[in-house]
């Protein structure tokens, strides 16, 4: 009796160490891990197409994951979005004149901000905007414009 007593409490605790790891690995693809946290500074940005980008996703610097987008909004009077970006309170040397671009990680990947630093001497602070933005390419808007350039030569 003992013998199988062990058994069913190890398989009782591998299911269990099964699930917590599946989880874990559930918040970290939807970024739910990084909850927002008021250390840092906010910016905001615009740009005319955001395309998939959603609230929480990454903000980087060379790579390095610096902040996340914490809402993107449209402004009625501009016709553009504005993404707002929480940084790291460490992050507090990036020049005025820093552009902002979206990027996909991979083919079918989650869209992110890149920040490229300028060369200003003056820095970003709270509640400042970046105003040199690249907007997120749109598969379908590049497909649509190689098909109209092909049959236009035609």
């Amino acid at each position: 009796m003992g013998s199988s007593r062990k058994i069913e409490i190890l398989v009782g605790l591998f299911v269990v160490l099964g699930l917590a790891a599946l989880v874990v690995m559930a918040l970290n693809i939807s970024n739910l891990t990084s909850l927002s946290s008021d250390k840092g500074y906010t910016i905001t940005a615009r740009f005319d197409n955001v395309g998939g980008l959603r609230p929480r996703a990454k903000v980087t610097l060379s790579g390095v994951s610096v902040g996340r987008v914490t809402g993107i909004s449209y402004d009625r009077e501009t016709f553009q979005a504005v993404v707002s970006m929480r940084l790291n309170p460490d992050i507090d040397y990036l020049p005025e004149d820093t552009q902002a671009s979206i990027y996909t990680s991979g083919l079918l990947g989650e869209q992110y901000i890149s920040l490229e630093p300028g060369a200003e001497d003056e820095v970003l602070k709270d509640g400042s905007s970046i105003t040199l933005t690249q907007s997120a390419v749109v598969l379908e808007e590049v497909i649509g414009k190689l098909m109209v350039s092909l049959t236009s030569k035609n």
